[in-house]
């Protein structure tokens, strides 16, 4: 793998977001990356019992596979990050589609448990980490007015992909096994390599107006012009490069493989913390939900049907939501938009902790779905609009990272709970409290530290020092080339004009002269001007 360019990663500041053209193109890529990353550890589950008879193991040991997966999609955030910074995101999305497929193929052909934890928990989980975070990124770069309805759809793949996995797993299992089913699957998230390679980077354009603007600047400059032009090129092209002198006298910083100076952004701190205490209770009731309905007496076909309630019903709340976040009057209060999705999340596990019929349980799952939604299409949103596009990279590495533990602690602590209690109302209330507590430290931390910081007077921002990107430079230098070529049409046009006129001026004294038949002494050379002009406007007809 060739090492690419680090402008593949972000763009600079003066490259536009399209809001369309092929960004609708890389957001089908990644809708089908988020599809796999979220779908595919919880489809693997229709394998587990084939996978206990085979390798005669427990529930818990095969349920490892899909938490060996979501932890290596959460844990290696700033392993994904540091690549991107240090290769570009297509690259990256390449070597993890290869990664991801060849875990499932290579899993095909285990014979214990264990192999069973290397390549489809951690092999697979690898690579569809490197797939996921790079694909945000893309639709970060591509989209800017129209984010949040991009994020929203994006998002809505991950509903779409677990209703279509799941049933196709079943289906495969039946006819091939458990092993041509994983193979199989393997098979399929080779399109993630698709994906990748439609993550065009936004930068190549301008690099190829670049190019032309220089072909153009060096195809004049073989243009003959006389010497008065030459020089005042040469008196430009002096103050173009004292500017760029001064310009390469600043320091320059280092690239970041992974930048931890965005902990100093007090939103993004207030965004970690939130979302860490979201994660601690928000995917605690849909994995004990089946289990809490055939404890209260619903027969196993229908307590399952609810898991699909929810997400029918995701399906068209993360759009929804993501055309909601897009308008003019919504789109500076996202955050506390995001703020209500998690407070009507965890008043839906509050409210419904003592629901006991099946009926009560369809509603809950109805509400559950549109909030839970709401939440999957809102939190990219609101960390791309807190640190923006060029460090969203580093910070999607890092919250991912933090959810990780949150993940690891959160579902694991509820069962040990339903063990020792026997009582899933403990879990909904608990669980519950924890996502309105994200909810309300999110909305007054950002009323209270954010906002009134944006009230009180802030001085003056003196221009940045260094840290800027090859492209800007790249991009500066192209504006200068074009300058610079501007100057010399302009100046090589007023020089070839000024020569005619005082050519013209020089022919007509002479005709004067020849016409009076009178010779001059050779001191007498000189042509007057008026007397207001200074001895520089003086035209001798022996210089021409």
């Amino acid at each position: 793998m060739g090492r690419s360019d680090p402008e593949e990663v972000q763009p600079p500041a003066s490259v536009k977001p399209p809001d369309g053209g092929w960004g609708w193109i890389v957001l089908l890529g990644c809708f089908v990356i988020t599809g796999f990353s979220y779908a595919f550890p919880k489809a693997v589950s229709v394998y587990f019992k084939e996978l206990m008879h085979d390798f005669h193991v427990g529930y818990s040991d095969t349920a490892w596979i899909s938490s060996i997966m979501l932890a290596m999609l959460y844990g290696t955030g700033p392993v994904s990050s540091i690549m991107v910074n240090q290769f570009g995101c297509r690259p990256v999305m390449l070597v993890g589609g290869l990664l991801a497929s060849s875990g499932m193929i290579l899993a095909s052909f285990t014979t214990n448990i264990i192999e069973l934890y290397l390549t489809a928990g951690m092999l697979t989980g690898l690579g569809m980490a490197l797939n996921f975070q790079p694909s945000l990124i893309m639709l970060g770069t591509y989209f800017d007015k129209r984010r949040p309805l991009a994020n929203g759809l994006a998002a809505a793949g991950s509903p779409v992909f677990l209703s279509a996995l799941s049933p196709l797993g079943q289906v495969l299992l039946e006819k091939f096994g458990w092993r041509g089913g994983f193979l199989i699957m393997g098979g399929l998230l080779l399109n993630c390599c698709t994906c990748g390679a439609v993550m065009r980077p936004l930068e190549a354009g301008m690099k190829r107006k670049m190019e032309r603007v220089q072909d153009k600047y060096e195809a004049k400059e073989m243009l003959p012009i006389g010497e008065r032009a030459e020089a005042a090129i040469s008196t430009i092209d002096g103050a173009k490069k004292s500017k760029k002198t001064k310009k390469q006298q600043q320091p320059r910083k280092g690239k970041k493989l992974l930048d931890f100076s965005i902990f100093s952004n007090r939103g993004f701190v207030i965004y970690s913390i939130a979302k860490f205490i979201m994660v601690l209770g928000l995917f605690v009731p849909p994995i004990l939900l089946v289990n809490y309905a055939k404890d209260i007496g619903v027969p196993d076909t229908e307590a399952a049907f609810l898991l699909s309630v929810i997400g029918f019903i995701d399906i068209f709340a993360r759009p929804s939501c993501g055309m909601l976040a897009g308008l003019k009057w919504m789109r500076p209060h996202v955050a506390y938009l995001f703020s209500f999705a998690m407070l009507f999340n965890g008043l839906t596990d509050i409210c419904s902790a003592r629901a006991n019929t099946y009926t009560a349980l369809v509603i809950f799952c109805v509400f559950f779905g549109i909030s839970y939604g709401m939440v999957g299409a809102l939190q990219f949103e609101v960390l791309m609009a807190i640190v923006g596009s060029q460090k969203f990279s580093s910070a999607i590495g890092l919250v991912l990272l933090i959810e990780a533990f949150a993940v690891l602690i959160g579902p694991p602590s509820a069962g040990r709970l339903v063990d020792a209690f026997k009582n899933y109302t403990i879990i909904f209330y608990l669980s519950g409290s924890e996502v309105v507590l994200s909810s309300l430290f999110l909305a007054m931390a950002t009323y209270c530290c954010l906002n009134q910081r944006k009230k009180t007077p802030q001085p003056e921002k003196t221009p940045s020092v260094g840290g800027g990107s090859d492209t800007e430079e790249a991009e500066s230098d192209a504006q200068e080339v074009e300058d610079r070529a501007g100057d010399n049409h302009h100046l090589s046009h007023s020089t070839n004009t000024a020569v005619v006129m005082d050519s013209d001026t020089v022919n007509h004294v002479a005709e004067d002269h020849s016409a009076d038949g009178v010779e001059r002494p050779a001191g007498e050379g000189a042509v007057p001007v008026p007397d207001e002009c200074n001895s520089g406007q003086t035209v001798e007809r022996e210089s021409f």
